[in-house]
């Protein structure tokens, strides 16, 4: 018992920790979830599915029937007669169908929590794509002015002939190009409020919400797949349609006892009557046939398409992790190259103090510039990937 609840918390606390998150995100996150137009839809969809299913256990109508007979030769009077009579299927049978309905609420849940959590991966990917867009937009200010610096101080060079006009067209060329990439950048980030606030309902997204904590820390592949079999809505899903093929099995197996019926009937004839009750049964012999074998057949090929699909969502699962934890190390291994490096402020510092001429400059820093901007491209991948991996959380 002890070891069960150590482990178990342990196991609580892997996966906090597996997708730290900071709680405006969070917030942005249940926004979308309320304001999503096509998980609104759903929710409808939901709503009206499971009315049609329940009117599916409705007992039929009862049925009034009246007869008078005033034609023919006869020395009594006229013949009359009345009958109600309630016709319902046998009592096991509502109670099994009931069960099936229930189970048909469940796979609805799940195919709503799987559109849902595909919804919310969207829109978390969007959101790490904006924070590496800001991340890049901030660099990318630091290059436009240092790009600028250099070209005012080519300009002054050029006034005092100590450089042609080749070298001062192309500070010029290589200004200009920073700030087109800057101009992108920028329509990248409003593009992508865009998709969010789509994903919103049309509703605007908070910007002082946006910064995510994320690390790169990941729990054990085996230990995340046995959370992502109990809380996945996809896996669940697959779990629902075999426990409603099972229902479905135990439904047409009470649907072959016989229908019932019972009423009232009276006649009367000659100032005489006669009334009392009348009960019936069907005899089951053709309506229920290969009933019960299609549906133990149904059945069988639901099992059998959970273990292939839950065996394909583990081996892209696999893919995904150790794909996972080879970006993990290229990363880490770029980071830690870049972390003390800061290459591009040196060779500014050497440009302006004379040791490189603009050409030999802008050759070197173009060369880490692309480095970086692959790191910061490698990175974002990197979380995306992670978020792909622990969607079920979501």
């Amino acid at each position: 018992m002890y070891r069960y609840i150590v482990s178990t918390i342990c196991g609580i606390l892997i996966s906090i920790g597996s997708f730290a998150q900071s709680p405006g995100v969070k917030i942005i996150l249940d926004e979308i979830s309320q304001n999503n137009r096509q998980l609104k839809a759903y929710q409808s969809y939901i709503a009206s599915k499971d009315l049609g299913n329940k009117t599916e256990n409705n007992l039929q109508d009862p049925q009034v029937s009246a007869f008078y007979l005033p034609f023919g030769e006869h020395e009594t009077d006229d013949y009359y007669e009345y009958q109600v009579s309630q016709r319902f299927e046998f009592p096991t049978v509502y109670s099994a169908r009931n069960k099936r309905i229930e189970k048909q609420k469940e796979l609805l849940e799940f195919e709503y929590k799987t559109i849902r959590q595909e919804v919310l991966l969207i829109a978390k990917k969007q959101l790490l794509e904006l924070q590496i867009l800001q991340k890049r937009k901030k660099l990318e200010q630091e290059r436009v002015e240092q790009a600028k610096q250099v070209y005012e101080q080519i300009q002054r060079l050029f006034k005092a002939e100590q450089i042609g006009i080749l070298e001062l067209n192309k500070a010029k060329v290589a200004w200009l190009q920073e700030q087109f990439e800057m101009d992108q950048i920028e329509m990248e980030i409003k593009n992508t409020f865009l998709e969010l606030q789509k994903l919103n309902g049309g509703n605007a997204i908070n910007e002082d919400q946006l910064y995510l904590m994320e690390d790169n820390e990941l729990a054990s592949m085996q230990t995340l797949w046995q959370e992502k079999l109990s809380t996945d809505a996809e896996v669940q899903q697959l779990n629902a349609r075999e426990t409603l093929a099972e229902q479905q099995l135990k439904l047409e197996k009470n649907k072959i006892l016989p229908d019932l019926s019972i009423g009232y009937n009276y006649q009367g004839v000659n100032s005489s009557n006669y009334s009392g009750f009348l009960g019936g049964l069907s005899i089951p012999l053709w309506n229920s046939k290969n009933k019960v074998k299609a549906a133990r057949a149904n059945l069988e090929y639901s099992q059998a398409n959970t273990g292939a699909e839950t065996a394909e969502l583990f081996t892209q699962f696999q893919e995904d992790y150790q794909q996972y934890q080879l970006l993990k190390r290229k990363f880490e291994e770029y980071e830690g190259t870049f972390k003390d490096l800061n290459s591009e402020e040196l060779l500014f510092k050497a440009y302006k103090l004379g040791e490189f001429s603009f050409l030999d400059y802008y050759r070197e820093v173009e060369f880490y510039r692309q480095a970086y901007n692959k790191k910061l491209e490698m990175e974002k991948e990197l979380l995306q990937l992670k978020a792909t991996l622990l969607k079920h959380q979501l």
